[in-house]
This record gives C-alpha cells, structure tokens and sequence, in this order.
C-alpha cells in the first residue's frame, strides 16, 4: 500500500510546531503513534536517526506516525521550556492526532528527553495504550508518574549507553507499575550507534501482536 510523508505546522500553545506525518493511502488507520524526539539543547529534533528508526518502524507496523519538533527545535516556534512547556507541545500534537483520526488507538513513543515528556503524557492520558520508552533519561529527570500509570509500558535500552546508563534504569525500573517489559540491546550506545537494526527489529517484534489489537 502507497504511503505519503506530509510536512504541518500545527498549532502549539507558544506558535506553530513543525511536524511530519506519515500516512497510508486512504487515511484509513486503527493505529496511530506520537514519537517524541531527545533534547532540543542538544541538537535533538524530530530527525534524529534514533526517533526517525522509531517512528519508521512504528509506520511499518500499520500506524499513522506523527514526528514534531518541541518549541524552538528547528521551525517551531517558541524558546525551551525545561520539558514542561515541551509537554504542553506533546498534548497539543497529541490532540490534533486524536482529532485526525477519533476512532483509532492510540500509542505513545520517546527517546531520551522525548521519552520523559512522552511518559508524562502517556500518565496523564487514558485513551493511551501502549507507551514505547527508549533510552530515558531517570537519572536526570523525574520518572515517577510511571510508579503508578497502569499504561503498558516497554522499555529499550543499550547496555553500553554511557549518557542515559543502564545501572541507573535498573534501579528505578522495579519502582514502575505493570504492565512493563525491559529489552537490552547488547553493545549499543545512547544513539544506538550501528545497532539501529538491532533496535527496530526489538521493537517491531515486542508490538507485532499489539499492534494487530491482539493481547
């Protein structure tokens, strides 16, 4: 089936937020997934190799994908705002997804920073079924909404990721409610350096079945 890449700017709540929306033919979906991408200060946007992989393969499992920058990353509008104005961009883009497409389920997914923001909103929104958390960031940013978020929860880590590390997840992942699933990718690095493949295909094999709607 054609599928079309289309360039928006959406309305945000400090200006437009440029954002890429990945569609198949027909606009007929059941999935759709918000991709959140890492830190805006720090070059992060929504062409990041880690989220462009994440959001691809997401695509490839049937979703609509919806990739947008954080205010003051690329084209969007607005200065950075700590992760708490950067989760008020993430409700908005969430909205205009869920107003896209009112009947389909909906998935949450972030990488590094974006899985912080992206935790945040998957918490507060119950109509989200599934939340994909790659690389987070717990020793830098608070991940206790997760302690309590009965949203399913599956979570990618490098086993050498020195910026976000691994000994610091397993000491906070315990803390966090079910349901949740943890994926190692052995000798991968923060930004999956040569082991992409490794994480997509972990990623694409963990949704297959939920992203069918099966348990």
């Amino acid at each position: 089936m054609t599928t079309r890449l289309q360039t928006l700017a959406l309305a945000g709540p400090a200006g437009a937020l440029e954002a890429v929306l990945h569609e198949r033919e027909g606009n007929v979906h059941d999935l759709v997934a918000l991709v959140c991408h890492p830190h805006p200060l720090y070059r992060g946007t929504m062409h990041n190799k880690v989220t462009h992989r994440v959001a691809s393969t997401l695509h490839d499992l049937g979703a609509a994908v919806l990739r947008f920058n954080f205010r003051g990353a690329g084209k969007s509008e607005g200065r950075f705002d700590r992760g708490e104005g950067e989760l008020e961009d993430a409700r908005a883009a969430f909205a205009w997804l869920t107003e896209r497409h009112p009947q389909a389920r909906r998935w949450v997914a972030g990488f590094s920073f974006g899985s912080w923001v992206g935790t945040r909103l998957a918490a507060s929104q119950p109509s989200v079924e599934q939340l994909v958390v790659v690389a987070p960031p717990v020793q830098r940013s608070s991940f206790e909404a997760l302690r309590s978020s009965a949203v399913p929860k599956l979570v990618f880590q490098g086993t050498a990721d020195d910026i976000c590390p691994l000994e610091a997840l397993q000491k906070e992942y315990p803390r966090w409610a079910e349901p949740k699933r943890l994926f190692l990718i052995p000798e991968a690095s923060h930004f999956f350096d040569r082991q992409l493949g490794a994480l997509a295909q972990a990623i694409a094999a963990s949704l297959a079945l939920p992203a069918r709607g099966a348990a």
